[in-house]
C-alpha cells in the first residue's frame, strides 16, 4: 500500500499467532497537488493463520455488512445528512494470492465466493518476483480458470465507456495482476526508483517489464476509482439494501407479483403495524381486566378468611369470658361459704369457753 499511494503509512507488522481474524481500519487524509483523498485501509489481521480456516472469511463478510448497515441506517433517518456522512463502505478488495505456482487454495476460493456479491474483488499475485515469467503466465491462466470453474466473479474494468474501453479491455486480460512492492529506493542509472535489490539483480516496482504494479495503480486510482465507487453503491449496496428492506417487510412486488410503490408498501406496513398495536392493546386491556378480577377475588377471599378468624376469636373470647365469670362466681360463693363457716366456728368456740369457765367456778365454790 505504501508503494501504491507513494506514502509511508507507518503500519506495524501483525503477529501470526492470533486465534481469530481481526479487522483494523485506518483512515488517512492524502493530498497530491490540488486533489484530496480520504483513504481508509482495512487490514485483515490473522487471516489464514489459524489451523481451522473454515470461518476465516466470516469476519471480513461481517465487517462489510456492518458498513452497509451503517449507511442504510443513515439513509433511513428522518433527518439524514449523507453529504456530511463518512462513507465507510468497502469499495474494493485487493485479494493477495500466495505465489505458489500451483493454483488457488481452498480458502481463497471460499472467501472470494462469499465476497463477490458484496465488494469489488481485484485478485493480485503477491511477491511475483519469486517465480519466473513463464511460470507466472501459467499461474495466471490457472487462477482465471479456477475462478471461472467455481463461479467466482471478480471486478472487471468497464468497457462501455469509449474513452477507456480499449485500455480497460487490455487490462482485463492482465488479471490477476502480478505485483512487487518495496519501501526501499535504489539507484538505477541516473534515477532513484522503488526496487528490491537482489544479488542477481534489481526488481523495479514501477517497471512494467518487471511486474504489473503500474497497471494496477493506473486502473485502481486514475482510471476506474469512480466506477468502483458507483458499482459499490448501485450493485453491492443495493443488493444488501434490498435484502434488509425485505427483512423489514418492504418489497418491490405484492403477493400477485405485481409491482408496488414504496409509499404503498409503507402504508400497508403502517396499517398492519397499527392493527398489531390495536390487537396488543386489546389483549393488554383484557389481561388487565382479568388480573383485576383475579385480584378482587383474592381480596374477597382474604376478607372472608379475616372475617372468619374474627368471628372465631370473638366466640373464643366470649367463651373464655363466660368461663372466667363462672370461676369468679364460684370463687365468691366459696368465700361466702368460708366466712359463714368461720363465723360458725368462732361462735361455737365462744360457747365452749363459757361452759368451761362456768364449770371451773362451780367446782371452786363447792
Amino acid at each position: 500500500m505504501d508503494s501504491l499511494f507513494n506514502t509511508n503509512f507507518e503500519s506495524s507488522p501483525s503477529p501470526h499467532t492470533l486465534p481469530t481474524v481481526k479487522l483494523k481500519a485506518h483512515t488517512y487524509e492524502l493530498q497530491e497537488s490540488n486533489v484530496r483523498l480520504k483513504l481508509t485501509i482495512v487490514d485483515t489481521v490473522g487471516y489464514g493463520d489459524q489451523i481451522n480456516k473454515e470461518d476465516s472469511f466470516k469476519a471480513v463478510v461481517d465487517y462489510i455488512d456492518a458498513q452497509f448497515e451503517n449507511y442504510l441506517q443513515e439513509e433511513l433517518k428522518i433527518k439524514r445528512s449523507l453529504s456530511a456522512y463518512h462513507d465507510s463502505r468497502v469499495h474494493v478488495c485487493l485479494y493477495f494470492i500466495c505465489p505458489t505456482g500451483h493454483g488457488l487454495k481452498s480458502i481463497d476460493l471460499v472467501c472470494m465466493k462469499k465476497l463477490d456479491q458484496k465488494v469489488n474483488i481485484i485478485p493480485i499475485i503477491a511477491k511475483a518476483d519469486t517465480i519466473s515469467k513463464t511460470e507466472l503466465q501459467k499461474f495466471k491462466s490457472k487462477i482465471v480458470a479456477e475462478l471461472q470453474n467455481n463461479g467466482v466473479s471478480v471486478y472487471q474494468f468497464p468497457v462501455d465507456d469509449e474513452s477507456v474501453s480499449e485500455v480497460n479491455a487490455s487490462m482485463n486480460a492482465h488479471i490477476p495482476f502480478a505485483v512487487v512492492g518495496s519501501t526501499d529506493f535504489v539507484r538505477v542509472g541516473n534515477k532513484t526508483v522503488r526496487a528490491r535489490q537482489y544479488p542477481w539483480g534489481t526488481v523495479q516496482v514501477e517497471n512494467e517489464s518487471h511486474c504489473d504494479f503500474v497497471k494496477l495503480r493506473e486502473m485502481l486510482i486514475r482510471t476506474n476509482m469512480e466506477d468502483m465507487r458507483e458499482k459499490t453503491h448501485c450493485k453491492h449496496y443495493e443488493l444488501y439494501r434490498k435484502k434488509r428492506l425485505e427483512q423489514m417487510g418492504f418489497s418491490d412486488v405484492d403477493a400477485d407479483n405485481k409491482p408496488v410503490s414504496f409509499q404503498q408498501t409503507f402504508e400497508t406496513k403502517r396499517s398492519n403495524h397499527l392493527q398489531e398495536l390495536q390487537q396488543k392493546e386489546d389483549e393488554m386491556r383484557q389481561m388487565f381486566v382479568v388480573r383485576v378480577k383475579e385480584k378482587e377475588a383474592e381480596l374477597k377471599e382474604a376478607e372472608k378468611e379475616l372475617h372468619a378468624k374474627f368471628e372465631k376469636l370473638k366466640k373464643d373470647h366470649t367463651e373464655e369470658r363466660k368461663k372466667i365469670e363462672e370461676a369468679r362466681k364460684k370463687l365468691e360463693d366459696e368465700i361466702v361459704e368460708f366466712n359463714r363457716r368461720k363465723a360458725q366456728y368462732q361462735q361455737m368456740g365462744q360457747s365452749h369457753h363459757t361452759l368451761t369457765l362456768g364449770k371451773r367456778l362451780h367446782s371452786k365454790f363447792l
